[in-house]
């Protein structure tokens, strides 16, 4: 697959670095210098991930992570100047898929672009031709669409990616580790923080009554309950 990555960070010097880096192993690449540039060539371009710098002008990266929540099938990895746990945890609740720090290793930067892709494929190389019906829930995994209440839900990838294993093994127990592996890989370097954030925005999106489908099980993960309760 001809993966399209979209490179947003106002620094030109940076955005022109990491296109290179990324050009070098096959990837086509394109790049905006502000928020809103970044949303019109999601619009147009269409990539398969978007590296997106937090501080921008115009509209800032967590505000473009906001009007992308929509957006199911795209790969944000957020890039940010402060090694502030709060930023960090605002840009995954926002439907970013990973962060890194600035300065950083274009090589680690690379890597992590893969793993999102290779997560991609392998999502769509493994869809089922199958949907999940739990209560007013449905999903559409090889469409990877989610119903509630015949109204679309939007998730984002992760999202989508964490929920779908979950209701598809129903009433298997997955650590936070085993969480991390089979939804963002071997190569993800975030902690197991990033389960419990996306379990608690699915929740929320989820309402009361479908929100309960997914239980905490206290000292090692979590479940999908059988029913809705």
């Amino acid at each position: 697959m001809d993966y399209k990555v979209l490179v947003a960070d106002d620094e030109q010097a940076i955005a022109n670095a990491i296109a290179y880096a990324l050009k070098r192993e096959g990837f086509t690449v394109q790049t905006a210098s502000d928020g809103e540039e970044a949303l019109r060539s999601a619009e147009v371009f269409q990539p398969h991930v978007l590296v997106l710098d937090v501080m921008m002008p115009k509209l800032s990266g967590f505000d473009v992570c906001r009007k992308l929540q929509h957006r199911n099938q795209l790969g944000i990895l957020l890039l940010t100047v402060k090694n502030d746990i709060v930023d960090k945890v605002l840009g995954l609740e926002l439907g970013a898929d990973d962060y890194m720090t600035k300065p950083f290793d274009l090589r680690e930067l690379t890597a992590r672009v893969k793993a999102l892709c290779r997560r991609l494929e392998k999502n769509t190389d493994q869809q089922a031709q199958t949907s999940i019906e739990i209560g007013r829930l449905t999903v559409h995994v090889e469409q990877r669409t989610v119903l509630l209440e015949n109204q679309p839900l939007n998730l984002t990838p992760k999202e989508f990616d964490l929920l779908t294993m979950l209701l598809s093994h129903m009433k298997r127990v997955y650590t936070r580790e085993e969480l991390l592996e089979q939804v963002w890989g071997m190569e993800y370097a975030g902690g197991t923080r990033t389960v419990d954030i996306h379990i608690q925005r699915l929740r929320a999106k989820l309402g009361d009554e479908h929100g309960q489908l997914l239980q905490t099980v206290y000292g090692i993960g979590y479940k999908a309950a059988g029913d809705v309760v």
